[in-house]
Formats: structure tokens, sequence, C-alpha cells
């Protein structure tokens, strides 16, 4: 399978069509990034949602059109990378919670403070720190510098599960993953 570029279009589907898609996907910023290896799906009317409570200053991009950057701070600690899905003013998307670092690794090492490989990008905020996604990328396309994402390269074997660190609709199976990627946040 040739690896192409992931347009606006890719991502004007629902989200639980678009997630399990993007693990193996190439995710770059600035030339930064690597596979991902794992993503959580959220949708308009999920209470675990931002967007459950309607539209803000905050969950705007969230909103918007498809193939877009929604970027939250969470905890007010971590900044979070989400990719928008479905279509322009339905707020889906997909929390990329964990990447398999490929390129700029000593750009993330020197970002992180870490060495090993495996604490660079497993988890969505130490994600985000080693890529260097603040809110300023919030609502830009994902399909424009910064940002470049690339086709996976083949099927590769799914693991899915429930979401993580959430307290409301616990029980959805909307986690997806690389199965066996040593580059998860937490195993399945």
């Amino acid at each position: 399978m040739a690896r192409e570029r992931l347009t606006r279009d890719f991502f004007a589907r629902p989200v639980h069509e678009v997630a399990p898609e993007l693990i193996g996907a190439t995710l770059l910023v600035d030339g930064v990034g690597g596979r991902i290896v794992e993503v959580e799906a959220y949708e308009q009317d999920d209470p675990a949602s931002h967007s459950f409570r309607g539209r803000t200053a905050r969950t705007a991009s969230m909103f918007g059109a498809p193939g877009h950057a929604y970027v939250y701070r969470s905890y007010g600690i971590h900044w979070c990378l989400n990719l928008v899905c479905a279509e322009d003013g339905r707020a889906e998307a997909a929390l990329v919670r964990a990447l398999e670092p490929i390129r700029g690794l000593e750009a993330m090492r020197e970002r992180r403070g870490v060495e090993a490989a495996r604490a660079l990008c497993s988890g969505p905020g130490k994600l985000c720190q080693a890529l260097a996604i603040t809110r300023v990328l919030d609502g830009l396309p994902l399909d424009e510098p910064p940002f470049e994402l690339l086709s996976r390269e083949a099927e590769l074997p799914l693991a899915v599960g429930p979401r993580i660190g959430i307290t409301r609709a616990v029980e959805h199976p909307w986690r997806y993953g690389l199965a066996g990627s040593p580059f998860l946040s937490r195993r399945f």
C-alpha cells in the first residue's frame, strides 16, 4: 500500500471510522514525530467528551471543520492533540494518545528531558511536549505545515478497549491501539 498524505477529506467521516485507520499512520509536526500507535474516539453526545455541554471558546475547534487540530490543556498541565472528524458543526475527534517516535528523536529527547525512546511519546501530554504542540496549533489544518500526516503502510493488528482517565462513559471500547506495541501509554 502506497503512503498518501491524509487530507481533510480523510477526516470528514465519523470518528469511529477514522480512529482505527489512524493506527499506523505517521504524524509529524515540523518534521518531528512518528507512527501513531494509540488513539481514543470522542463524539458530540459522549458524556466524556468536551463537546457534551456544547460549544465554548475552548472547544470551538472541535465543532469546526474536519481535518483540523483541537488542542487543549489537560488538568492545567499537559497539552493534548485531537484530530477533528465528522462534518463542520458536529464535534467528533480522535485524541492522539501515543506515537512510536521515528523522526527528530534528538529534538524530542531535549524537549522531554529523557533518553528512552519508550518514554518520549507514550501518553498524550508526553507526545505534545515531545512534538512541541501547544494551543498555538489549535484550529490549524492537519494537511498543511507544521503538520504532516501520512497514511499507514499496511493493515496492522488492532487492539480495542475502554478509554483511559475518564469517569463517564467508561464502558465504551473507543480506545484503539497497535496490538503489542511497546510505545502505548498503557497496555490493553
